[in-house]
């Protein structure tokens, strides 16, 4: 009998193991991608694994530093990644380009409601203003989405784009470049290239910052993306990532200084008091700013985005012209109660 006994409390042992499999398959898996570094601004994706919130949504998900936009919109479309962090411009580039892709990835949440992209110039130089432009040297890799998009500024700005001519280098080097004098102004991220000239000597009112949004310029900056595949065979997924997210960012603006401890777990290197004064510069310029407190967190204006796509397909010369119906999947979005996180 007792051994009859034995036989039947492993058979119904083993019956719980079959049960219990299904609830861990559900757990899915997410590869994604940032656009760069691990720095201020990854804390809204560290934050949610830290805190466990993308492990209640049933998500495994891993985060991988990034070498740009455009590197981390051809991840997502290649399928090495299931979600990234992209620059919108990237993303319409991509999809206007490329029509026939196979997998063409979509926006799903928008985070930077305002580009980050700015013109910067030290004060000695005499440039002041978008027409100081005219006639001079500016400086920045030919990938920087600044660059890419100065016919905009430009245009917003009454001036001819073709009346400045523009120096090429690699990322390290355009801020020591600016300092040395070979450039006479630098596109870049407002929050990466006034740091990077505050580590190389130069004070904050001895740089003159014209940044984008406060020129007339309404591009979007970086969104979160999803693949085609990750869309149509786990929108739950999805939807859990957002959410998560979300949960995350309320986090993250309340308080940066506890924020930035996250990315010191992921990397020990990291100066917490600089990446601190990043992640707060990142918030106010680009995150918690009139255009996102009047849209929504998380979300675009049809209107103005499709006034981007315009000026996307014009200033990037796309092959074809950027359709914003193609690029932007809004339906994935967290609840508007769930979407208020932006600080009294």
């Amino acid at each position: 009998m007792s051994a009859k006994k034995h036989l039947l409390r492993w058979v119904a042992g083993l019956g719980l193991c079959a049960l219990a499999l299904p609830a861990l398959a559900q757990e899915t898996r997410i590869k994604f991608q940032l656009d760069w570094r691990f720095e201020g601004p990854s804390a809204l994706f560290l934050m949610a694994k830290s805190k466990g919130y993308f492990a209640q949504e049933k998500l495994d998900v891993s985060i991988d530093s990034g070498s740009g936009s455009g590197n981390a919109v051809n991840r997502v479309a290649s399928g090495a990644y299931d979600m990234g962090f992209a620059d919108m411009a990237a993303l319409m580039e991509f999809t206007a380009n490329n029509p026939t892709a196979p997998s063409r990835p979509q926006a799903v949440m928008m985070v930077y409601n305002d580009t980050p992209a700015a013109i910067l110039a030290l004060k000695k130089s005499g440039i002041a203003k978008p027409a100081d432009l005219v006639g001079k040297k500016l400086g920045a890799p030919v990938f920087d989405a600044g660059r890419r998009a100065y016919p905009i500024f430009a245009k917003a700005n009454g001036i001819d784009a073709s009346k400045s001519t523009w120096v090429s280098m690699d990322p390290p080097l355009r801020e020591t470049m600016l300092v040395k004098g070979d450039v006479d102004a630098i596109a870049g991220f407002y929050f990466t290239s006034l740091l990077n000239l505050n580590a190389r000597g130069v004070k904050d009112e001895d740089v003159v910052v014209m940044p984008y949004p406060d020129y007339g310029v309404k591009l979007y900056g970086n969104a979160i993306i999803a693949s085609d595949a990750m869309i149509k065979q786990h929108p739950d997924a999805v939807k859990g990532f957002l959410r998560a997210f979300t949960r995350a960012a309320k986090d993250v603006m309340a308080d940066p200084d506890a924020a930035v401890k996250v990315i010191k777990e992921r990397d020990s290197l990291i100066d917490e008091k600089l990446e601190a004064r990043r992640l707060k510069l990142v918030i106010k310029s680009t995150i918690n700013t009139p255009n996102a407190r009047a849209e929504g967190f998380g979300q675009v204006s049809p209107s103005r985005l499709a006034l981007m796509a315009s000026q996307v397909s014009d200033a990037y010369g796309t092959k074809n012209r950027v359709d914003p119906n193609a690029v932007w999947n809004g339906s994935f979005l967290p609840t508007r109660a769930e979407l208020n996180v932006f600080p009294k």
